[in-house]
């Protein structure tokens, strides 16, 4: 009885490496070739589907709804005519309130 548990946990061992070290055998034969008139066919095809590609517009624009929903819109650029005039900046303390 050992000696059959033995020869079987081999055979469960040694089958998967036995089986990649097998000649690749190819079971499917190869296709026929095309003819003349399906390689231009083909041809055809492929260069009307390229003139159709260039006449898809390029996406400019944003396509995002709720773009304008978003709590983090953009920040506004600081006023300029404040630091052009040479006025001096406002300050505050931190932990007061401005109300």
């Amino acid at each position: 009885m050992k000696l059959f548990r033995m020869a079987a946990v081999l055979a469960l061992v040694a089958g998967p490496a036995f089986a990649q070290e097998s000649p690749h055998i190819n079971l499917m034969a190869d296709g026929p070739s095309k003819t003349e008139d399906e390689k231009a066919a083909d041809a055809a095809r492929d260069k009307a589907y390229k003139e159709t590609l260039r006449k898809i517009p390029d996406a400019k624009a944003s396509s995002d709804p709720w773009g304008g929903m978003r709590a983090d819109t953009p920040k506004q650029p600081a006023p300029k005519a404040a630091a052009a005039t040479g006025a001096p900046k406002k300050t505050t303390k931190a932990g007061t309130a401005a109300n």
